[in-house]
């Protein structure tokens, strides 16, 4: 029987259940948006971190005169850092044919914990159709799609970005565990006002808070990219079309 399961926050997750899986790791506000962005826009290597420290190790490992180091801890900039978390923060110009070292507070640490699963990608609203037809098409079994969440709390955004993913896919013949049909009851109700919900999420409504309805409408933007970013070994890559 295959089975498809929804983790509501990366806290849920079972290091020792991965094995043979392949997992998507959701973090829509904002680290697997950003990264996907930064890859698509031409960056050499792009290394999600765990932490400060290993985000340093890294930057001496590559020779910091070809890194950019980005993103944010506790939704606040790094100092000293070149960037912050935005995508908007690494278009082509900056991120062309450089190594990009980039941290979260929540989604590249869920990025790590994915790690004992036998494939890792990204996903989010921009490449939720793309990442729908890969795993499709690629004959795997086992899927988890883990919403970093904040803080170990829920987060709609990164279910909303799990239940597009799921919602793109055909589901019969899947095991779907609780959170997956909660997701695909909720996109019966919100299939084409994504938008919407995110505005009604707490981060989202940082965003309109403070005048960033272009960065939110950018997020929200379902099927503009075709990239699905996997990790391979320390760094991602574009996977190849099956």
């Amino acid at each position: 029987m295959k089975r498809l399961r929804v983790l509501m926050t990366r806290e849920e997750i079972s290091p020792d259940r991965l094995a043979g899986a392949t997992a998507v790791v959701v973090d829509v506000f904002l680290a697997t948006t950003t990264l996907l962005t930064i890859l698509e826009n031409g960056a050499d290597r792009v290394f999600p971190v765990a932490s400060l420290e290993e985000a340093e190790e890294m930057r001496k490992k590559l020779g910091a005169s070809n890194v950019l180091r980005g993103g944010e801890q506790d939704a606040l900039r790094i100092d000293g850092y070149d960037h912050g978390p935005f995508p908007e923060e690494y278009p082509p110009a900056t991120v062309t044919d450089r190594d990009v070292v980039f941290i979260t507070t929540n989604g590249t640490r869920a990025i790590a914990d994915a790690a004992p699963a036998e494939r890792v990608l990204l996903g989010c609203l921009r490449n939720a159709p793309a990442v729908a037809r890969y795993l499709q098409e690629s004959g795997t079994d086992s899927i988890y799609l883990i919403c970093a969440g904040s803080a170990g709390r829920f987060t709609l955004e990164d279910f909303l970005g799990a239940a597009t993913v799921l919602s793109c896919m055909d589901a019969r013949g899947w095991r779907l565990n609780d959170g997956a049909w909660m997701a695909l009851d909720f996109m019966q109700r919100y299939r084409g006002r994504e938008l919407e919900v995110l505005q009604q999420s707490r981060a989202g409504r940082w965003f309109l808070e403070h005048g960033r309805m272009d960065a939110l409408e950018f997020v929200g933007e379902v099927g503009a990219s075709e990239l699905v970013p996997e990790v391979s070994g320390r760094s991602l890559k574009a996977s190849e079309n099956l």
